[in-house]
């Protein structure tokens, strides 16, 4: 992948996706109830005092999740830009380029914060939990992703999303979105892989 939105299969939305996740019922439903991710109160968006981008580009909080870690733009511009999460923990690292990007990651794979060192026999046992806890975890996704505007049936693998992952995770996108604490100190990276490993 070249690092396009179009080169991870993500379809042009027609209109913006980010007053969807925060007014629509059903898209509110999963992204707020199952993927952790709130953008419904921007006024409850905002970083720690000192957290931003090493590169001194803007770091902009759109969501949060409920322990309050942050979503977060980087850069100028609109809902291209690439997608952050900052961790209260002291972890950060870039999730996806663009939030079409980051709504496909969220919708096949909720449960992507426990992806960061299991395997797949490891992962595949956390997405049985979660359908497990959430029986009808398959017809909100499908729910919310129509009200998106997007084929339940075209959404990409749990497999695919969470290569795409590990691939941000590597390279230029994670140099360019490696966040600093309030300390001036690089955070622990998301998926602990270094941004120069191959």
């Amino acid at each position: 992948m070249n690092g396009s939105n179009a080169s991870a299969g993500i379809p042009a939305h027609p209109c913006a996706l980010l007053p969807l996740l925060a007014s629509d019922e059903e898209v509110v439903a999963f992204f707020a109830g199952v993927a952790d991710l709130d953008a419904t109160d921007p006024a409850d968006h905002l970083l720690e005092d000192g957290v931003r981008l090493a590169s001194g580009a803007r770091l902009e909080q759109f969501a949060r999740a409920g322990s309050g870690d942050a979503f977060c733009f980087v850069g100028e511009g609109g809902e291209e830009r690439p997608v952050v999460y900052v961790s209260l923990d002291g972890e950060a690292g870039p999730l996806a380029l663009g939030l079409p990007e980051l709504v496909l990651l969220c919708l096949v794979a909720p449960w992507w914060r426990d992806a960061p060192g299991r395997t797949t026999g490891e992962l595949q046992a956390v997405a049985a939990e979660y359908r497990e806890a959430m029986p009808d975890l398959d017809q909100r996704r499908d729910r919310a992703a129509r009200a998106l505007g997007l084929d339940p049936d075209g959404l990409p693998s749990e497999a695919a999303a969470l290569a795409r992952l590990v691939e941000l995770s590597r390279g230029p996108v994670a140099a360019a979105c490696l966040v600093v604490g309030y300390e001036g100190d690089p955070l622990d990276l998301l998926f602990g892989v270094a941004p120069d490993q191959p």
